[in-house]
């Protein structure tokens, strides 16, 4: 008896044995592989901005009751005040670099004043106010994945309206849209999909321009006028599309 036993516990083991070698092994299964997020800064953009400026203006005599005169010089001064726009342009990019198109508007209210010069209309006060200007531009940038610096330039617009005072009283003004160029650069850093916030500075270079002063309908005077601007805003910009992807 115990024989048989014996003989059916060692069958039993060996078809134990053979089932476990049939068994298929556990098959390996590769760790998936960490996604990082990359931020991209192609697209068409829009967007707003607001800052502050201020154009340096020097003025030179040049006529007087429609006649010329030998140039002389009124002295300089600087207009300056709030700036507040918006923006709208577009971007590709190609590894790290960034290179886009845009058009800025801004509404503006820089001011300034000073006395002319005693050789000229003394104590006539010059004015300058700059209610709206505009930047036409093309950028070059370098991306650190959601930080972008860059530089930019192209054309710039101004409009002026001038004006000489003398108590309260105006003798002669003046208004123009004048063109110039402009440089300028900037920072933006992607803070959440599809929004950014970054600051810009630029210089526009505006040159000289001829304005004819008119008091009661009849040329007063005539000044040559040259002019710069510097202004430095923050800008918040909204891109459409889907500004982050799935990098291996």
């Amino acid at each position: 008896m115990k024989k048989i036993f014996l003989a059916s516990a060692c069958l039993l083991a060996l078809t134990g044995a053979a089932s476990a070698a049939d068994l298929a092994a556990r098959p390996y299964t590769k760790a998936p592989v960490a996604l990082a997020s990359v931020y991209n800064w192609g697209g068409f953009y829009i967007g707003g901005n607001a800052g502050g400026g201020s154009s340096h203006n020097c003025w030179d005599t040049t006529t007087v009751a429609g006649a010329a005169v030998p140039v002389t010089a009124e002295g300089c001064h600087n207009a300056t005040g709030a700036i507040v726009g918006g923006q709208i342009g577009y971007r590709w990019q190609s590894a790290n670099w960034v290179f886009g198109l845009e058009a800025q508007g801004d509404w503006a209210d820089l001011k300034g004043s000073n006395t002319s010069s005693p050789a000229a209309f003394f104590p006539l006060v010059n004015n300058t106010k700059i209610d709206a200007l505009g930047l036409f531009t093309g950028q070059v940038g370098y991306a650190w994945n959601n930080v972008l610096w860059y530089v930019k330039g192209g054309a710039a617009v101004t409009h002026n309206k001038f004006s000489g005072t003398l108590a309260g009283v105006t003798f002669g003004s003046a208004s123009e849209t004048r063109w110039g160029g402009a440089v300028g650069t900037g920072i933006e850093f992607g803070f959440a999909p599809n929004w950014s916030v970054g600051v810009e500075y630029n210089h526009l270079f505006m040159g000289k321009h001829t304005d004819t002063f008119t008091f009661l309908g009849a040329p007063f005077r005539s000044d040559s006028i040259k002019q710069d601007v510097d202004m430095a805003t923050v800008r918040v910009n909204y891109t459409f599309g889907g500004p982050i992807v799935a990098k291996y």
